[in-house]
């Protein structure tokens, strides 16, 4: 506990310190002003009145700043308790920088405010200015590129084939596209299973909004939680400060991506039960609930029925996911699709002149179409 004396000597330092601002504010500001809480004019300093068509400050003692200076908005100040902290005031020909705060009792209650000339010449602020107009621009920049980086590219007319196969798994999926149900894309890997995701998504009412995607079996497990939720301010030694949001945020309005869900561990398929039964979750370390709109479209090479079976995966889940399933069939079963998607990469990948008078032979074209390709699209 502090001894009289010391806090004697600290209430000394401290209105010390502060007639010494007030003195450094004076001398180097071409205005400063001090209200009462009726916004008259209590002290003005000697730079003030030049700027304002009179020689001495006493002429304005006592007198509603408003009669002195016009446009002045410390009434608004004294009156609200809102302080401004940049603002530009004219007066005549000059227009000045200025700031206005409000001066409280020790009770919090207004008695009076004060308002500083900054800058006599708005000028001054240009540097500014100029800093904070070229750190707007590379902001929205980021965010357009990332916009951008969050659109989908590939539409229905991007999954190619003509077959009775194809054909089936296009018709499913814009059915899909027209309702907001969950999607579960099933198929071996390679067939195209995020670009038809894609392509639902394009096709339905969000398209203007966020596609955002997650491979669940390339992030690490301990990440998942995190990646998928965010994580609040502080949440651990090292965490963003400001928090981070995840993927269900970045989605919000549009359609979150969950590549081989398959692969989710059966605490977090918990979690994400939640979430899709209540639209609302709370970040990793954060108390407050985040309310989200998110369509989910899951995919998975593996056979989710098998691993019900094996206990590996919730069953709830899985009809919530299910709600619409769209199988794509492998390469080897859509007949004459591997020669229509061999033609359309060959035209899609020509850059040059002499590239694209490249055509594929009779015996590359059979080779291409009695093949198995395990590998499907991708090894194609």
């Amino acid at each position: 506990m502090p001894s009289d004396s010391f806090a004697a000597e600290a209430d000394r330092i401290r209105q010390r310190v502060m007639d010494t601002l007030l003195s450094a504010f004076s001398a180097l500001s071409e205005g400063l002003l001090i209200v009462d809480r009726d916004a008259r004019i209590v002290w003005m300093n000697e730079q003030y009145p030049r700027h304002l068509g009179f020689s001495d400050p006493a002429e304005a003692i006592g007198k509603p700043v408003e009669d002195v200076i016009p446009n002045s908005q410390m009434r608004s100040v004294v009156t609200s308790g809102r302080p401004i902290m940049l603002d530009i005031m004219e007066f005549g020909s000059e227009s000045f920088v200025v700031m206005r705060l409000p001066v409280r009792d020790e009770t919090g209650e207004i008695i009076g405010g004060f308002g500083v000339v900054v800058f006599d010449d708005p000028r001054q602020l240009a540097p500014i200015v100029s800093r904070f107009q070229n750190l707007r621009h590379e902001l929205a920049d980021t965010r357009r590129k990332l916009d951008e980086a969050r659109r989908t590219k590939y539409t229905f007319t991007s999954f190619v084939g003509a077959s009775p196969a194809c054909l089936k798994v296009k018709d499913q999926a814009r059915r899909a596209a027209r309702s907001s149900s969950p999607v579960l894309i099933i198929g071996e890997t390679g067939t195209g299973k995020e670009l038809l995701a894609q392509a639902i998504h394009s096709a339905s009412p969000r398209a203007a909004s966020p596609f955002v995607a997650v491979n669940i079996a390339a992030i690490p497990e301990t990440l998942l939680e995190s990646e998928f939720f965010g994580v609040a301010p502080g949440a651990y030694t090292g965490a963003d400060r400001k928090g981070r949001s995840g993927k269900f945020e970045l989605a919000h309005g549009g359609t979150l991506f969950l590549d081989e869900i398959g692969d989710m561990s059966p605490a977090l398929q918990a979690k994400l039960l939640r979430v899709l039964q209540e639209q609302r979750f709370t970040r990793l370390g954060g108390d407050n609930r985040v309310e989200v709109d998110v369509r989910v479209i899951c995919a998975t090479h593996r056979d989710l029925r098998k691993l019900l079976e094996q206990g590996a995966f919730r069953e709830d889940l899985y009809y919530r996911l299910a709600e619409i399933t769209v199988d794509i069939p492998p390469l080897r079963e859509r007949a004459g699709d591997a020669v229509l998607m061999a033609r359309h990469f060959l035209m899609q990948y020509s850059s040059t002149p002499a590239q694209r008078r490249a055509i594929l032979t009779a015996e590359a074209l059979q080779a291409i179409d009695s093949y198995g390709w395990p590998g499907n699209v991708r090894e194609l």
